[in-house]
Order: structure tokens, then sequence, then C-alpha cells
């Protein structure tokens, strides 16, 4: 059996991705206060930029044979980034905060499976890997710019 390990990274990344996701769109439902008319509508983008790279994921591990997490049981189950209850008790910065978190996440999973593709001569998996860690890294920058802070992707 080829990729074991890849096939392992892409479907942690299916149940993690699916969350994600979960997490922008509560985001976007719970924002109030300054920035919300800039804001609200941006959750959309990110949204559909995780939900792309979702998509990218689950027909890559399709593609090698593997068998993707396919019902919010298994997300549930498998996610490692943690969610919040629905309630309007986070501000709109400590939402984004939580974003940078879970992209933070996402950027480290990413770097596994670069790793553990380059061991396995997964090339291909590799290539789209480094390419969304790309996309995450900017979106830290972003979020952490519109915090106030730097991306300190380098630490």
């Amino acid at each position: 059996m080829k990729y074991t390990k890849t096939k392992a990274v892409l479907n942690q990344l299916v149940a993690d991705l699916s969350q994600m996701s979960m997490i922008i769109h509560q985001t976007h439902w719970y924002m109030r206060g300054p920035n919300f008319l800039k804001l609200h509508p941006l959750m959309d983008e990110f949204m559909e930029e995780i939900d792309s790279q979702l998509d990218v994921i689950s027909e890559r591990l399709i593609a090698l044979d593997g068998i993707p997490y396919s019902t919010l049981k298994e997300m549930a189950e498998n996610t490692k980034i943690q969610d919040w209850p629905g309630e309007w008790d986070k501000t709109t910065p400590e939402r984004l905060a939580h974003l940078v978190d879970g992209y933070r996440y996402l950027e480290d999973l990413y770097q596994h499976g670069i790793e553990v593709s380059d061991v396995e001569k997964d090339f291909s998996t590799q290539d789209i890997f480094i390419g969304l860690k790309t996309a995450i890294e900017k979106k830290i920058w972003m979020i952490q710019a519109e915090l106030g802070s730097a991306p300190e992707i380098d630490e």
C-alpha cells in the first residue's frame, strides 16, 4: 500500500478543514462591532477558500485510493481544531484570534504533510501541500494585521 502516511495527513485535513469552515461560518454569524461591514463579507471569501482546499484535499485522497471522512460524526470525532459554542460572549477580535489559532494548526499540518509526502516520494501531493500552506500563511498574515500584530509565522 503506497502513501499510507500521506493519506493519513490528507484525511486529517478533511476533518480539520471541515471544522475550520464551520468556525469561519460561526465567526461570520456572530460578528458585531467595528469593521463589521468589511469583515462580514470577507468571512464568505475565507469559507470559500477553505471549502476549496477541502475539495482539493478530498479529491487527492480519493485519487490515491483513500477513503475521506464524509459524515459530520467522522469530522467531529477526528478534528483537532477546537470549537466554541455559538454564543454572543466573544468579541470580533477574539473570534479572529480563534481563526488564527485554527489557521496556525493547519499551517503546521500542511508542513507535516510536506515532510511525510517527501519521505514517501508523493511529490504531486507535496506540491498541493506547499501551495495550500502558502495560502494559509497569507491568511494568518492578513488576520494578524487586522488585529494589529505581526504574522509571527517564523516563530
